[in-house]
């Protein structure tokens, strides 16, 4: 009754009385008997009503009870099942709440939030949308003449009166407060057991992705650099490319009902990407590397993030990853994948191992202090200096004095309002184009 009802929750199938687990056809006895009893016992304990067939076989009767895909959940006494691979599996908390949202056309991140006040939002997360999807050519500068109430509805994310859990998490300043977790620790590690540093990167999830690329190639990662006749190459230890696609994924696709961060784990000979979540039903590790369409766990957050220009919707993140991995001549990206989690790493060329840990300040004449205000601006461009101050452990003027000097040597600038503006950091010699500002 369980495989029949998790048959009914699945894909469908088909069960066999009579037949061995290695394909022969043995017989039923009482064959015509069970040809009765069959459907009524399981239309009374599952509800449904699946096709009930005897069939014979060299001379010995089998029944072949085939169950159909069902569009409403299915239950066996109260209980639900769904069938993976060859495994009848029991579906309790999130993976049961996460069935029946998808049974009923729903998702997670689709789900309508009553307490959620617009009232509550600032517009950093707004701002970044509009400029990033401007610049991208996915959107005019008049498509989104409107307002950031009328911008949520037109990215779907609103239900009536009540704004869907995507909303919040994509362009709310503090993501945490409604799905507890909706942030990314990033941690430099020694060896597997010693860490020497570690940061958290909050705020919009619309903007997230860019501000952990700021840090990390900003604060863990050394650029080498080299000269092509008069071009200056930079070559990190992953492409940045294929490091920001990589985050942008774990975004989109990871499972916010946990309450578990994205973790990023960084060693001297590799990169790691942790993230709660699985591939889509029936999807594998070949299929998720071969050319396929785009399938997100959060279909919402995926939208907003096409409609602003950092995705494209056709399933090709891994692709390009690859593609960005070996125009560098790095190697290919590699996974390793659990049912509750997904991980992807880069490995790192063991000739350039040692330009792994770079830290602000180093060559820059910043003092430790300087140092720790210069990482939180680019891990949150709109903390204020309260909230520096509060993290670092010394005084509103201490922070106010440094941040001044940081100014007056052209390291940092405030664009915006006091109170609604943000950072830019521009420490000189580091190289390239950091996040859309130059350094």
């Amino acid at each position: 009754m369980e495989t029949i009802c998790a048959f009914a929750n699945a894909s469908g199938g088909v069960m066999e009385i009579g037949r061995s687990d290695d394909g022969r056809i043995v017989g039923l006895r009482n064959a015509k008997k069970l040809l009765e009893d069959i459907p009524n016992k399981i239309r009374s304990v599952t509800g449904i009503v699946p096709a009930v067939d005897l069939l014979e076989s060299d001379g010995m009767q089998y029944i072949s009870i085939s169950v159909g895909p069902h569009v409403f959940p299915v239950s066996c006494r109260g209980r639900y099942y769904v069938r993976s691979g060859s495994t009848t599996q029991e579906l309790s908390g999130i993976a049961l709440d996460e069935f029946m949202l998808r049974i009923l056309g729903k998702t997670w991140d689709g789900v309508p939030l009553p307490h959620a006040k617009f009232a509550d939002f600032e517009s950093d997360g707004f701002k970044y949308f509009r400029r990033m999807a401007v610049g991208s050519g996915r959107l005019t500068a008049e498509d989104l003449a409107i307002t950031d109430e009328v911008l949520l509805d037109n990215l779907m994310l609103t239900e009536g009166e009540y704004m869907k859990r995507a909303a919040p998490l994509l362009f709310h300043q503090v993501p945490d407060r409604w799905a507890f977790g909706a942030h990314v620790k990033i941690g430099m590690f020694e060896n597997a057991h010693e860490i020497l540093y570690q940061d958290e990167v909050r705020g919009p999830l619309i903007s997230i992705a860019d501000r952990v690329v700021d840090l990390v190639y900003l604060k863990y990662f050394k650029g080498l650099i080299s000269y092509r006749g008069i071009q200056r190459i930079e070559d990190y230890p992953v492409p940045k490319y294929a490091f920001r696609e990589a985050v942008q994924n774990a975004v989109i696709h990871r499972d916010y009902s946990t309450g578990n961060p994205i973790h990023i784990h960084i060693y001297p000979n590799e990169v790691l990407i942790y993230n709660d979540g699985g591939l889509p039903e029936g999807w594998t590790v070949d299929k998720l590397f071969s050319p396929h369409t785009s399938k997100p766990r959060n279909p919402l957050i995926a939208n907003a993030f096409s409609r602003s220009g950092q995705i494209e919707a056709w399933g090709r993140g891994i692709e390009k990853m690859v593609e960005d991995c070996r125009e560098w001549n790095k190697p290919d990206p590699f996974y390793r994948i659990s049912p509750n989690e997904v991980m992807i790493g880069f490995k790192i060329d063991p000739g350039i191992g040692n330009s792994i840990g770079n830290s602000i300040g180093e060559s820059d004449g910043l003092n430790q202090t300087q140092s720790k205000i210069v990482q939180m601006m680019i891990a949150n461009p709109t903390i204020s200096a309260k909230n520096i101050g509060r993290e670092i452990g010394i005084a509103l003027r201490n922070v106010e004095l440094n941040i001044s000097d940081l100014k007056e040597r052209g390291m940092i600038d405030r664009v915006g309002s006091r109170r609604g503006g943000s950072w830019i950091v521009k420490i000189q010699n580091v190289p390239g184009d950091i996040g859309g500002r130059k350094s």
